[in-house]
């Protein structure tokens, strides 16, 4: 009778588990949902254990570096707050590029001001929506207007397990945001890379991805996930698409002795509004309990943008500040070209390396 209570007990918490920690509020729909679910709810699970038994690890070192100025999406919430307060405190001038710059600025200043960073911060405020590639033209238009080098460009904004949406260019939201934006606005403002870079300091590519992109897989099929959408699918082969991203760019830049090197990472599974999506929201508590808080997530993204010890070596996936694994396809460079030149057709992109005309 006990093994009987046992079993039930566990069955008990394994459900309450399952329904509390789920990546979005929606059900899954059939097996192949409920699969899926079941491996972000175990990678979740994972990075969790990791990020508690690496956090020793997880240490990003700050220093001076005047004149340099870097661009992030996002910036004004979340990691990406604390990601801008690092770099001014590295004298680094930073280029927000947000949806509301105004109500941006009030934010970032006012977090700045409370946290006695130095005044005198330079930050400039653009608007940008990622999620619209006439939105992302027109923000590279500005930046290449007013600058003539980045020498740190750090894709960061995102969406996660959001309900279905297309975008106005008819694209699946989180494709839309977490890849084709940000791949486009690195192939806009390569110039400013290139004329930022040398050999000796190499202009960085920083994409926040996420562990869930070991899980991914990429629906050439169906990329918009019309046919069977489920978040946690759409946003796994999202973070997938960065990584693979990151990987093909690489390898070129060394090819072609580009003075240009790109990462992609796993800031660590942190509490955001970026799970405002899930089921989480029912038991906020467990995300402060379990989850890094926003400054934690940040350490990664800026020893990605700045830690002199990655110089040269570009093309690596990182989390809590080491190098780590990912994907299997991360090693497959036939993979990395596949999805590459799948975005190129997508974005109408015909020579990605070449300036823009």
């Amino acid at each position: 009778m006990a093994v009987f209570v046992y079993v039930g007990v566990a069955l008990a918490i394994a459900v309450l588990i399952f329904f509390f920690m789920k990546s979005s509020k929606e059900m899954p729909k059939n097996w192949s949902q409920f699969v899926s679910e079941l491996k972000v709810q175990h990678c979740g699970f994972v990075g969790i254990i990791e990020d508690l038994f690496l956090r020793g690890a997880n240490k990003v070192a700050l220093y001076k570096q005047p004149g340099k100025i870097a661009l992030i999406t996002g910036g004004n919430r979340g990691i990406g707050l604390r990601i801008v307060k690092k770099l001014v405190e590295c004298d680094i001038e930073v280029i927000l590029g947000v949806r509301n710059p105004a109500e941006a600025k009030k934010v970032v200043e006012k977090y700045l001001e409370h946290s006695k960073v130095a005044s005198g911060a330079k930050l400039h405020f653009e608007q940008l929506d990622i999620g619209s590639m006439k939105s992302v033209r027109t923000f590279a238009g500005k930046i290449q207007s007013k600058f003539d080098k980045i020498h740190i460009l750090i894709n960061n904004a995102g969406v996660m397990c959001v309900p279905f949406k297309l975008t106005e260019d008819g694209f699946e939201s989180h494709m839309a945001i977490n890849h084709y934006g940000h791949f486009l606005l690195t192939h806009l403002l390569l110039p400013q890379l290139r004329a930022a870079g040398t050999r000796d300091s190499r202009a960085r590519i920083v994409n926040v991805s996420s562990c869930v992109n070991k899980i991914g897989e990429i629906n050439y099929n169906d990329i918009n996930m019309t046919k069977n959408y489920y978040p946690a699918e759409a946003y796994n082969q999202s973070k997938l698409a960065q990584v693979l991203f990151t990987k093909h760019v690489n390898l070129q830049f060394e090819e072609d002795e580009e003075p240009i090197q790109a990462h992609s990472l796993h800031p660590g599974v942190v509490n955001t509004d970026l799970f405002e999506h899930s089921s989480t929201t029912y038991i906020p508590w467990v995300r402060q309990l379990l989850f890094k808080n926003p400054e934690q997530g940040s350490r990664t993204v800026v020893y990605a943008a700045i830690a002199p010890e990655l110089e040269g070596k570009g093309g690596t996936y990182l989390s809590n500040c080491r190098v780590a694994s990912c994907h299997r396809f991360w090693k497959n460079s036939v993979q990395c070209d596949k999805l590459f030149q799948f975005t190129c057709d997508t974005l109408g992109i015909k020579d990605f390396f070449h300036k823009a005309k």
